[in-house]
């Protein structure tokens, strides 16, 4: 065996959507925010985003969460996400399978009840109280990054639903989220595979004709996700985010709840104190509890906490033979969609 580069990744699942944790081999990527390092690997070098979440060592589902030097003294840690499609400012599922990975693997001691671990990501910081106990995270609460609503009611014409109502939103990233019967499915694990080919055409109709800027930070600009809702009977929001090239988010998304928060002050139908439980397309769930109003640029915001569990599976060490002829990796429509 010749390797001339090794990496080694903790394993981990939050309410069943993978994420690995990039634990060793990456010392660092070029930058002095978190944002520069963003922009780095989405503009200048990619290659370590494609070389892990390509085939054959990487698969559709699931993210890499990279963990990096804080550029913020207050954080514990630096923390980007890649996935097929691009290199991500926040994800809530990941930030917390980051967080448990952390603790569990000793990277900075637990301490029960309660370890905090403050995230420097490119959206923010985010401060994690991870619920300690015997050894094992029980739940980790995530101070996330400012949600806000661009626009509600927004519309899109398309030739395969008609007219499609979305709400225009950030919450660590940007979503459209749409009402789910307005594209003749529930979310339900038998329409996965729909539901993810609709919402990233979906997506990709709206990139392009919504201009999509953050007030205050250009390198968080960009439509991220479609994230399709409904409401159950007991109050909760079933979510499903549908993620490119086409594949449907196993948890209730972090980020999405985040944002469903924003746009149910903005519709006068939170306020704080109040808490929502997001339930994912196979059962799992995360709770919102809306903390604070605040303000982001020109757009009235919210401050919530999500919360939810996460278990290590595995710990893998990924290395590179220079004699391997998929260097970059490779993606094939059976699989992958597109």
């Amino acid at each position: 065996m010749r390797w001339t580069r090794t990496l080694q990744t903790v394993d981990v699942h939050c309410a069943g959507e993978i994420g690995r944790v990039v634990s060793g081999g990456v010392l660092n990527i070029p930058g002095a925010t978190m944002a520069d390092k963003l922009r780095h690997l989405n503009e200048v070098d990619d290659s370590l985003r494609r070389f892990l979440c390509s085939e054959p060592r990487g698969t559709p589902a699931g993210s890499f969460c990279l963990l990096l030097p804080a550029c913020d003294p207050a954080a514990d840690i630096g923390f980007i996400v890649l996935q097929p499609d691009q290199a991500h400012a926040m994800s809530g599922s990941n930030a917390m399978c980051a967080v448990t990975a952390i603790l569990e693997t000793g990277m900075k001691p637990m301490t029960d009840p309660e370890t905090v671990v403050t995230l420097d990501t490119a959206a923010g910081l985010v401060r994690a109280v991870a619920y300690c106990e015997s050894g094992k995270v029980t739940r980790v609460a995530l101070d996330m990054p400012p949600s806000f609503v661009v626009e509600t009611g927004a519309l899109i014409e398309t030739e395969e639903w008609g007219e499609v109502r979305y709400d225009l939103c950030f919450g660590g990233v940007f979503y459209a989220l749409v009402d789910v019967d307005q594209v003749g499915l529930t979310i339900a694990p038998e329409n996965a595979r729909e539901l993810a080919t609709r919402g990233v055409r979906l997506r990709n109709l709206i990139a392009e004709v919504q201009e999509v800027r953050h007030p205050l930070n250009a390198a968080l600009d960009g439509l991220a996700y479609v994230m399709f809702r409904s409401e159950e009977s007991d109050g909760a929001v079933r979510t499903c985010t549908t993620l490119r090239p086409g594949r449907a988010d196993r948890s209730p998304c972090g980020t999405g709840s985040n944002s469903n928060m924003a746009v149910r002050h903005a519709n006068g139908r939170a306020r704080p104190g109040d808490v929502i439980v997001s339930r994912s397309i196979i059962g799992g769930e995360f709770t919102t509890e809306f903390l604070e109003e605040t303000q982001v640029g020109p757009y009235r915001a919210t401050r919530n906490r999500v919360s939810g569990q996460c278990w290590i599976y595995g710990i893998t060490q990924i290395g590179f033979d220079p004699t391997d002829p998929f260097p970059s990796g490779f993606t094939l429509s059976d699989t992958w969609g597109g």
